[in-house]
């Protein structure tokens, strides 16, 4: 089955907007888990709009009592980003390109250009006992490369496909989408995927892209969080899991 990882983040955000703490982001953490959530994602930014230092040290906590859930700390590693996992060393990190001061995460790594300087990061993480996930444009050339590096995954960037989710361009993008999770597939990485996937878009998603290790969603889910309770909305996401991958291969061939 593949795995769901909530992003918590949006929790984070809202919780800045005042000073007494709420809502909790641990609190929220361990009713994700409670509902049958496989891990947890943060992503914290060098402005600590969203999580900071602390949460991601007391989420570590959280999650070491919780044999069998994944942390997920996912960011740019030159932006701070090896300082928590060198400290908390989560079950996987997510390298990703943002810029700082970034609206969100909208694009993947070039490899071309960027290859280099990420080798020896890849490196260290597998030498800390840490998963690496590359977050990568829907490619297919660009997947050997990122095996290349040492990465043991790559999480493919969704935003497209949701845009092109229910109109004309639908299939030709999650064609896209499947060849490259092929791609990589032969290459001997691992497919993780996110960024606006929802209740949905999600299961066609999974019907169409094989074998999807992993979803990290955050925005969608905390939003829909707010007309279901945090646990039903978790229970949801994972029911629309169940859907895309109980009969894989009606979508994109």
């Amino acid at each position: 089955m593949t795995l769901l990882s909530v992003n918590l983040n949006k929790v984070a955000l809202l919780r800045n907007t005042r000073r007494i703490g709420v809502p909790s982001v641990v609190h929220a953490a361990r009713i994700a888990l409670g509902a049958g959530a496989h891990g947890i994602t943060v992503h914290p930014r060098p402005d600590g709009r969203h999580v900071r230092s602390q949460d991601v040290r007391e989420l570590a906590a959280v999650l070491r009592d919780r044999p069998g859930a994944e942390f997920n700390i996912e960011g740019n590693p030159f932006h701070g980003l090896l300082e928590f996992v060198r400290e908390v060393r989560p079950a996987q990190c997510t390298l990703v390109p943002d810029e700082t001061g970034a609206f969100t995460s909208d694009h993947g790594w070039e490899l071309g250009s960027d290859g280099a300087r990420l080798e020896p990061v890849i490196a260290e993480l597998r030498a800390l006992g840490v998963r690496v996930s590359l977050f990568m444009d829907p490619v297919a050339v660009a997947m050997a490369a990122a095996a290349g590096l040492g990465a043991d995954r790559i999480e493919l960037y969704t935003e497209p496909y949701a845009l092109a989710f229910g109109t004309a361009d639908e299939e030709t993008v999650l064609a896209r989408y499947a060849e490259a999770a092929r791609a990589a597939q032969r290459s001997g990485l691992g497919v993780n995927a996110g960024h606006d996937l929802n209740l949905g878009n999600l299961p066609l998603f999974l019907r169409s892209v094989p074998k999807v290790l992993e979803v990290s969603i955050g925005h969608a889910l905390i939003s829909d969080a707010l007309e279901l309770g945090l646990a039903e909305a978790v229970r949801r996401y994972l029911g629309a899991i169940r859907r895309g991958v109980a009969d894989p291969g009606k979508g994109t061939s």
